[in-house]
């Protein structure tokens, strides 16, 4: 009998055992999702640990939950504009559940993915413990405090983030991120109790080397066989090996075991290719254990004069840097709404993501593991100085070792992560404190993880001046902005790989131009120099034409970079706007206007230059809208690629070929203007490449609804972002439209957030209707637990009002 077989045929006995005794030695990890059935309340209610408490005028929910997202905009929120101008304070959480007897002996944890902030934990009126950390995963072990046998048990959540200010962002409140229970046998793999690498790779050969630690929470002697198979992407064997452990009651041991894959398939951003490796614990013919740890075989280098190469190939990280909110979802984290995100910046010809500045969800790394993103993990935004009165400088003592430690142990299995950060713009750099703890956060990753380089997100680059550089154990340097000093670092830091870490800062809002277009502005001019030469409405042009003091547009940057070979390649601040940090405005300005895509999801013009740069697709986008005052000088601009030469053409006459010179990433025509349509045409040797028209828009008639899927999953998670935007009779979109447009819904589907994008809406992202933004607005959907459809009308006042019907499987 094949060895295929005989465990197919022992796991066959197994699951058949489970259903028939009650013995521990018969049952394995069962990893159950425990989001459901929770109840909240704002406020403090200590009561609430007491188990025979109740919830009367509790809110029962499912989480993750964020309880900011729902409140209101005020500048009198502690949090303040910085910080989202949303509400903050402490809240309460609770859950029942009960545990068939049949559980008693087992080993049983509750892990959270991560709770803004200071998550303090009871089971049964018994404290657990506090993590003030908000971006940190922990778990408890439960098992001594259970209750069997219909008995109920009851855990409770006091979550505290009522020192504000205490981060540059929005962090949002509450158990934000996923929450699990999972129950194994005593002997078991440890939490994030695998560590799998690829010391050497060849076309024909990769060795795999795979550390397990494996627990003996029970208090018998026994005998185990540790069997781990590498399957390939269709589930099949492509590796196998054993190892035999001799573990006493109360230890745990560590094994190594080691593989090979014969002509493997690489892991790269172009095709992700991912194994995974199953570890199994035995004993005799029992299985104790099924533990699941995944695997991309790559390999890649950062060198101080060639940059980056992945799998021996010379290419360019293209990255954005993103916070952790998903716009009018706020915190909550939700797989979709990531896996969107990352579509939209594929599409855009993005690579690689910088988790500013915070350990990021697992969701996020699981998906740039699926979809092909390089990461590189950040830890901290500050260390022992603060940059907020409230911020985590508050308990770095006693708790930066276990963070950074737990972020390693926690995200060292995903192939997309090929760097560590210890730290971003940190305070530290300028004195020399900043040395000792440099070289004890880098030790720290190091002990865990040597196969991939640390960095740090750099603001200083004259080395006698960096004491976080002097502290000489960083292998690779991150620079933030400067981007005029890139050619000096191979003279300044001889030897060391550079990339840069955080770029640009420049500045727009989606649909809005300033004329003229080729005058660049820094808003503000300085950090005490508020801004007085802003629009009234709070925009800020989307020519690429604006940035902050301390950055510049996103051609100055890119084009610094883009030629340099010894420059790995560099993160754009940011892929996305976020709430929070409204630079250049004040209040009611309450999310950023720094991203290459607004809150709501829309690209602004600057999405496509850099589609036009980073991706081998023929591009030709043209802008701005074209309804204006008679008369009026209008700049035209166009990115295009795969072409030498655009036309342009307005009411079918030429207005002239235009080319890119030199360092040119765009090219311009004024125009005066007139009623009609503009038209664009690239070419290349002649042939017409592409083909863009821009009509002149009459008035508003009706309401446009277009998801970005129809089919959806009955999961009670799932989403149909719907963008809405109003059009006049021709279709034509109405690029000043501003109605107010109110949503129904029925069917099997709720309204889960709305926005525009307006980085100064006053208008809640939770309700039922939204004003179009330069015509358009966002409405969220999501799906519950039963199939069917779901059908949603949008309406606004004296237009045509639009239905869409969305199917749930």
């Amino acid at each position: 009998m094949s060895k295929n077989w005989i465990f197919i045929s022992i796991i066959m006995l197994v699951c058949a055992c489970w259903s028939c005794s009650t013995s521990p030695d018969d049952q394995f990890r069962e990893v159950m999702d425990f989001n459901k059935g929770w109840f909240f309340r704002l406020g403090d209610h200590p009561e609430a640990i007491q188990e025979d408490y109740a919830v009367e005028g509790w809110r029962q929910l499912s989480l993750p939950h964020d309880w900011s997202i729902e409140g209101d905009f005020s500048e009198t929120h502690p949090t303040q504009p910085e910080g989202g101008a949303l509400p903050a304070g402490i809240g309460w959480y609770r859950k029942t559940f009960t545990l068939p007897r049949e559980s008693l002996d087992l080993t049983t944890w509750i892990e959270f993915d991560g709770v803004y902030r200071n998550a303090e934990v009871w089971i049964n009126g018994q404290r657990l413990g506090i993590r003030p950390n908000g971006y940190s995963s922990f778990k408890y072990d439960l098992t001594k405090y259970l209750k069997y046998g219909g008995e109920v048990n009851t855990l409770a959540v006091r979550v505290d983030n009522s020192a504000q200010p205490n981060s540059r962002w929005y962090t949002g409140s509450g158990i934000y991120r996923n929450v699990r229970m999972v129950r194994t046998h005593p002997i078991h793999v440890d939490h994030w109790g695998t560590f799998v690498s690829t010391p050497s790779i060849t076309d024909s050969l990769a060795k795999v080397a795979l550390e397990v630690r494996i627990n003996n929470k029970g208090l018998s002697h026994r005998k185990l066989d540790i069997i781990s198979t590498i399957l390939d992407a269709e589930g099949k064997e492509v590796a196998y090996t054993s190892t035999y452990s001799d573990l006493r009651g109360g230890k745990d041991t560590v094994l190594f075991q080691d593989f090979e894959i014969a002509m493997p398939e690489l892991w790269s951003t172009d095709r992700p290719y991912l194994y995974r490796v199953v570890t199994q614990v035995y004993a005799g013919v029992q299985l104790l254990d099924n533990y699941e740890t995944p695997l991309g075989v790559r390999f890649f280098a950062f060198d101080s004069k060639e940059g980056f190469s992945l799998n021996g190939k010379k290419m360019k990280i293209l990255g954005v840097c993103n916070h952790h909110d998903l716009g009018a979802l706020g915190a909550v984290v939700n797989t979709r709404a990531i896996q969107r995100r990352l579509e939209i910046l594929k599409e855009m010809g993005v690579n690689a993501i910088r988790t500013a500045h915070n350990p990021p969800s697992p969701e996020l790394l699981n998906l740039c593991d699926q979809m092909g993103f390089i990461v590189q993990d950040e830890a901290f935004d500050v260390w022992k100085k603060k940059k907020m009165n409230a911020d985590s400088h508050t308990f770095w003592e006693e708790w930066h070792r276990r963070d950074l430690e737990d972020m390693i142990l926690r995200d060292r299995n995903h192939p997309s992560i090929m760097m560590w950060s210890i730290g971003n713009e940190i305070r530290e750099q300028f004195d020399s404190t900043g040395l000792a703890i440099t070289r004890e956060l880098v030790s720290i990753v190091k002990r865990l993880d040597t196969t991939r380089p640390v960095t740090s997100a750099l603001t200083e680059n004259i080395p006698s001046k960096n004491y976080i550089y002097q502290a000489g154990v960083l292998d690779l340097l991150g620079f933030n902005y400067k981007h005029k000093d890139y050619k000096d670092f191979p003279k300044r830091f001889p030897g060391m790989p550079i990339i840069a870490t955080e770029n640009m800062s420049a500045l727009a809002t989606r649909g809005h131009y300033d004329q003229p277009s080729d005058i660049i502005k820094r808003w503000p001019q300085a950090y005490d120099k508020p801004l007085t030469s802003g629009n009234e409405d709070f925009t800020v042009s989307a020519y690429d034409q604006v940035s902050a003091y301390w950055g510049s547009t996103h051609e100055e940057t890119w084009k610094s970079i883009k030629d340099q070979d010894f420059m790995s390649g560099l993160f754009v601040w940011t892929g996305f706007d976020y709430l929070g940090e409204p630079i250049p405005y004040p209040y009611p300005a309450r999310s950023s206007y720094f991203g290459i895509i607004d809150l709501a999801g829309f690209p602004k013009d600057v999405y496509y230059m850099y589609q036009s740069e980073w991706t081998d697709k023929p591009v030709l986008h043209v802008f701005p809208h074209w309804n204006w005052e008679e008369g009026q000088t209008v700049d035209v601009w166009a990115y295009y690629s795969q072409a030498d030469e655009v036309e342009l053409f307005l009411n079918g006459e030429s207005l002239g070929v235009r080319q890119k010179e030199g360092d040119d990433l765009h090219i311009m025509w004024r125009v005066p203007y007139e009623e009609g349509t503009l038209k664009a045409v690239s070419r290349k040797a002649g042939k017409t490449i592409l083909e863009k028209e821009i009509r002149t828009a009459g008035e508003a008639q009706k309401v446009q609804l277009s998801p970005d899927r129809k089919s959806l999953k009955a999961d009670g998670k799932d989403l149909s972002f719907i963008t809405v935007s109003i059009h006049d009779m021709e279709g034509n979109l109405v690029p000043k439209a501003s109605d107010k447009v109110s949503f129904e819904i029925q069917g099997e589907g709720t309204i889960v957030g709305v926005d525009n994008g307006y980085q100064a809406s006053m208008e809640p992202f939770k309700a039922n209707y939204r004003q179009a933004y330069n015509g358009k607005c966002l409405v969220i959907v999501q799906t519950n637990e039963k199939a069917g459809r779901i059908t949603l009308t949008a309406r606004a006042e004296n237009l045509q009002p639009a239905e869409l019907v969305l199917k749930v499987e």
